[in-house]
């Protein structure tokens, strides 16, 4: 079995090479979080309390009810 090649990374790093990118997205990643972590939690907190398929006339607790 191959390995599948995605084509956004570079091939032929060396050891070292691989884990300082991957130090760096790692950064990159947390310093993102902190920054928009309010954003993010309440984007979380909408996709949390959508309706259920099973009764989508059901609304969830204190969600805005259009009229």
């Amino acid at each position: 079995m191959s390995r599948r090649r995605h084509a956004g990374f570079p091939e032929g790093l060396s050891d070292d090479a691989a884990a300082a990118l991957c130090d760096f997205l790692f950064q990159l990643a947390t310093a993102c979080e902190s920054h928009y972590l309010v954003q993010l939690r309440r984007h979380h907190d909408r996709q949390r309390n959508l309706y259920d398929p099973e009764d989508p006339w059901r609304f969830p607790p204190n969600a805005p009810r259009s009229r």
